[in-house]
């Protein structure tokens, strides 16, 4: 781990006092019933609703006992909120939404619900928020009379709980198995973390832990929201990584020199090498670029026509699934980036042309006067799915270009998400990776590139812009600040480096006698490692 992030990630825990990843479970309790369903705070006790009991539950959240049970005002209830002073349940079979009183049970208002599947529901001070499951929305409304005022896609295919937090709102799915953070105004999956059970239901904040309802182990669940912890790891994959980078000499004549340039992968986040890297043959030294990227340089000399040179390595790693909890309320400003990585990071080249007009009127579309280093990321990331689509067209083009054009491979897309947030003054650079296709043996020789951003008491976060180009916000957010444990990352460049040039994972220099033919291919071979 990247010791300032393990240093940054502290102090926020510090300055704070709250600790521990979203989603860890500090304590569970059994339910009073079969078919829980909408939960909520009312600023000292927890109230539940139970679809088969036709009860609302108050409950202690010191030891999970019932305080008191009332009548529900209806007969399938389902999301319940607390607006300071009474109670408010939504009902799917009446598609209506009741203010209640809680020490009565007294209907004191009756609103129509603002689309037919009324499930979570929350309150924001001011307005109703609803999750849908018919519609797979997410919907804010008057509690005068129902009139929606806003509404976006819900972040996956099943919406159930919903709660407000003071500054986002957080959303259970079914499917999913997922608890989101989602920000009010955009609808931007910001976080995803784990649900505590198989089927979550209602959620509730009492003003420091997340609470959770399962539908299928009939548990209530306390959970921690905010750390010290930046990312979590999960999924261990122990996997020998061969890179084999063939030169071919078809003639008529001689290669008479050939250096090869393979990077050295190091220990990040997602990953950690495991012994020494094996080099076939070996290497005659290492060097290191201007981006701090060391390669390990393999020479071979007279190679005769029709003869192939293989340049080999053999790495041993372990690779986790790496998912990143960023609360963009918590991201510095772009003055606290430091001032070498600024220096770095903020380089203008003929890829980027991050001054040309294309770039520029882009920026000015997505970021206008977005400050925080978050957003200013994040808007980009959205601009470039609504205004791009992945397709591999054969070369690696500039990015006002791309921009044009509004499709790229990975490495374009890279190059255009690079260029717009290095125009905005917030540091970007790419990595570079071999892939698992599938199978855990399996072969790679397409490769995949993303970028990684500088966000102030954070670090480096991964992006991929390419991986953006889904529909479901959930699908979107899953690259942003979240990596599979497909990748074995070998690159790490800015970019147009003296010994890796623009491409990564492999790069040769060679000298040969007039008129020969040379062709290079390079294929990753994967093996589970025991």
């Amino acid at each position: 781990m990247n010791r300032s992030i393990i240093f940054v990630c502290v102090l926020i825990g510090l300055m704070t006092g709250i600790f521990a990843f979203p989603g860890e479970i500090v304590r569970e309790f059994d339910l009073p019933g079969t078919c829980p369903t909408g939960l909520t705070y009312d600023g000292k006790n927890l109230w539940l609703a139970d679809r088969k009991a036709d009860k609302l539950f108050c409950i202690n959240p010191k030891n999970g006992k019932v305080i008191k049970s009332i009548d529900s005002p209806a007969y399938w209830p389902m999301g319940l909120a607390w607006d300071g002073e009474a109670l408010w349940n939504a009902d799917v079979n009446a598609r209506k939404i009741f203010r209640v009183d809680p020490k009565t049970g007294t209907i004191l208002k009756t609103v129509d619900a603002p689309d037919d599947f009324p499930r979570g529901l929350a309150w924001d001070g001011k307005y109703l928020w609803c999750t849908d499951s018919g519609s797979d929305k997410i919907i804010q409304f008057s509690p005068d009379d129902g009139t929606t005022i806003r509404e976006f896609r819900s972040p996956a295919n099943d919406p159930r709980g919903l709660c407000f937090d003071g500054t986002y709102l957080w959303v259970s799915d079914r499917v999913a198995d997922e608890i989101h953070m989602v920000d009010p105004e955009s609808g931007c999956v910001l976080l995803i973390t784990a649900a505590p059970g198989p089927f979550t239901r209602g959620l509730a904040f009492d003003g420091k832990f997340l609470w959770a309802v399962d539908y299928q182990n009939d548990k209530l669940y306390q959970m921690k929201i905010r750390d010290n912890e930046c990312f979590v790891r999960t999924n261990e994959r122990h996997a020998k990584v061969t890179i084999t980078h063939q030169l071919k000499n078809f003639g008529p004549n001689a290669v008479k020199t050939a250096d090869v340039h393979l990077p050295i992968p190091i220990n990040r986040d997602s990953q950690h090498i495991n012994g020494e890297i094996a080099y076939t043959p070996n290497y005659s030294k290492i060097v290191t670029d201007k981006w701090g990227q060391q390669t390990a340089v393999l020479h071979s000399e007279n190679l005769k026509a029709q003869a192939i040179q293989e340049f080999i390595s053999v790495t041993d790693a372990t690779i986790w699934e790496t998912r990143y909890f960023i609360f963009p309320d918590q991201v510095g400003s772009l003055k606290d980036i430091p001032k070498d990585i600024t220096a770095l990071y903020l380089e203008n080249n003929e890829k980027y042309q991050i001054d040309h007009p294309a770039i520029r009127k882009a920026l000015d579309q997505c970021v206008g006067e977005e400050k925080n280093p978050y957003w200013i990321a994040r808007k980009i990331f959205n601009y470039l799915i609504e205004n791009m689509y992945y397709e591999m067209v054969g070369g690696w083009n500039t990015a006002p270009t791309v921009l044009a054009r509004g499709n790229g491979s990975c490495s374009e897309y890279a190059f255009v998400y690079i260029a717009m947030c290095r125009a905005a003054g917030l540091p970007a650079r790419y990595v570079g990776s071999v892939v698992v296709r599938n199978d855990d043996a399996s072969m790679d020789d397409v490769f995949h590139r993303w970028v990684e951003i500088y966000l102030p008491n954070y670090g480096w976060i991964p992006v991929d812009p390419s991986g953006g180009d889904n529909v479901q916000p959930r699908d979107q957010a899953n690259y942003f600040g979240h990596l599979a444990n497909r990748f074995l990352i070998t690159t790490e460049s800015g970019g147009g480096s003296e010994t890796m040039g623009w491409t990564y994972n492999a790069n040769e220099f060679w000298t040969t006698d007039p008129q020969t033919k040379v062709e290079i291919e390079t294929i990753a071979e994967w093996e589970p490692a025991e």
